[in-house]
């Protein structure tokens, strides 16, 4: 019998209009989350805690937010400084109920590796635990809403994918950057091809 968990990816305040790094109508997908998150047998909501000194800020480097650095043979998108730990940008919106949220998952705490995924930091080796959280309780699908589409949430489910999960993005629960021009088409499209199943909030 399957089990399923949702992924709640990254609903702060920084990512959310007003925000440092914001998606446009980020926080319209909030009510939608809430009212499908007691459908899951687990629920885990995600939280970018970056020290003040990330790698991912431009400022570090004297660069331009929007460049793309290698550092260490990986490619590095710099964005402007978001989601510092113990700030109110690094909060969950307050509109996020947590009464149905099992754990709270804090990535990209490294100050020298960015984390876009739930299940894995940027190089693609180390974990965050959450696979084996999810595998010792059953859990056979996951269910992915949050922000951004074309980032941390296309990130987290193609590792949902590699990790031997049945895997669902929740169209209408997700929202995209879309940086640069037509990456959100093109990460629905990679995301589709590896075998994420699109659905909607009325499907589940």
């Amino acid at each position: 019998m399957s089990k399923k968990a949702l992924l709640i990816i990254d609903v702060q305040n920084d990512f959310c209009p007003g925000g440092a790094l914001a998606v446009n109508d980020g926080d319209k997908i909030i009510k939608i989350i809430n009212r499908i998150s007691s459908k899951f047998d687990r629920v885990i909501a995600t939280q970018d805690w970056h020290p003040k000194d990330h790698i991912s800020f431009a400022k570090v480097h004297g660069k331009k937010i929007g460049e793309i650095i290698k550092i260490n043979g990986l490619e590095q998108n710099l964005w402007p400084d978001h989601c510092v730990k113990n700030t109110r940008g690094s909060e969950l919106h307050k509109n996020l109920e947590l009464t149905n949220i099992d754990l709270i998952l804090k990535k990209g705490t490294n100050k020298d590796m960015d984390s876009y995924s739930a299940f894995f930091e940027n190089d693609k080796k180390t974990s965050t635990g959450l696979e084996y959280y999810l595998k010792g309780l059953g859990i056979t699908d996951v269910y992915l809403t949050g922000l951004a589409t074309d980032y941390c949430v296309f990130y987290s489910a193609l590792d949902a994918i590699n990790c031997g999960f049945k895997t669902y993005l929740i169209l209408d629960a997700t929202r995209g950057v879309n940086i640069p021009e037509n990456n959100l088409a093109y990460t629905l499209q990679i995301m589709e091809e590896r075998g994420v199943k699109k659905i909607t909030s009325n499907e589940i």
